[in-house]
């Protein structure tokens, strides 16, 4: 069992677990560190971040920015943003604001090709977390439309369905630059998810990229490689973690099982210019 995870969901975007319960889970699987990184949302850090002092655990503040690039869709990871920030967090709300609109607009779609859920549904199954495609495709797999949420996204969710609505998310250079803006530190997340991470690298670095996801829930031997070379070729950090959602709709890591080294947290708060947490 690893020390540290550094991404992790909680209902205030689509992970199943309020933030006190996350972390109680993840001091019961032996982590020190761990990092709260919901999508266009700081909305659970704090709750994170009181459930877990007096277990003697180190929350990041963190976030994990969904944003639109001509290949497809690339997500920044935020460490150590502010809280209380007002440009960065009017900038969450804004994308917040756009996912709903997003999901009303697939609603309809799917409506017509004759599946009537409805986004009444959707904001209920989403609850006090950022509304997307996840609570989407769980009002499809809740109404008997689709057999599993990958399916949802396959057949009508995903970038060439028939329900899909192209977002107005910003570019991954915007992110990155946001997230270096408020003072937090931009990673790439999961890069095999993008089309051409080398080349999504090479565009970032300039913009302020400081890390690379190297470590990840499925990444064997040959792909940490890959990616620990990328990440060391422009100098950036390493980060890992599992991804965890706790929704039990698809297969996931429960928080811890990806091995992430000591050294990353070590590097990654010595960059935020933080104390080291304890082991």
């Amino acid at each position: 069992m690893a020390l540290l995870d550094l991404h992790l969901h909680t209902t205030a975007s689509d992970g199943a677990l309020r933030p006190a319960e996350l972390v109680a889970r993840c001091a019961a699987a032996g982590l020190r560190v761990i990092a709260i990184t919901d999508h266009d949302s700081t909305e659970g850090v704090a709750e994170a971040l009181a459930a877990a002092a007096p277990l003697g655990m180190t929350v990041v503040p963190g976030v994990e920015l969904n944003t639109d690039a001509s290949a497809g869709e690339v997500h920044i990871l935020g460490y150590f943003v502010p809280l209380e920030d007002t440009a960065f967090q009017e900038a969450l709300l804004s994308a917040r604001d756009a996912r709903l609109g997003r999901a009303r607009q697939m609603v309809e779609r799917l409506r017509a090709l004759g599946m009537p859920i409805t986004f009444e549904r959707v904001r209920a199954l989403a609850g006090e977390g950022a509304v997307g495609r996840p609570h989407v495709a769980q009002a499809l797999l809740e109404a008997g439309y689709v057999s599993s949420l990958a399916e949802a996204f396959e057949r009508y969710l995903g970038r060439d369905g028939p329900a899909y609505v192209e977002g107005s998310r910003p570019t991954p250079v915007q992110a990155v630059q946001l997230i270096r803006a408020a003072g937090g530190i931009p990673v790439l997340a999961h890069p095999s998810y993008v089309a051409d991470p080398e080349a999504m690298v090479a565009e970032l670095v300039p913009a302020g990229l400081a890390g690379v996801e190297v470590y990840y829930r499925e990444y064997g031997p040959a792909e940490i490689e890959r990616f620990r070379a990328l990440a060391t070729r422009y100098g950036l950090l390493l980060t890992g973690g599992t991804d965890f959602h706790g929704t039990g709709n698809w297969p996931e890591e429960e928080p811890g099982t990806v091995e992430v080294p000591w050294e990353v947290a070590e590097t990654l708060f010595a960059a935020a210019g933080r104390p080291v947490p304890a082991r």
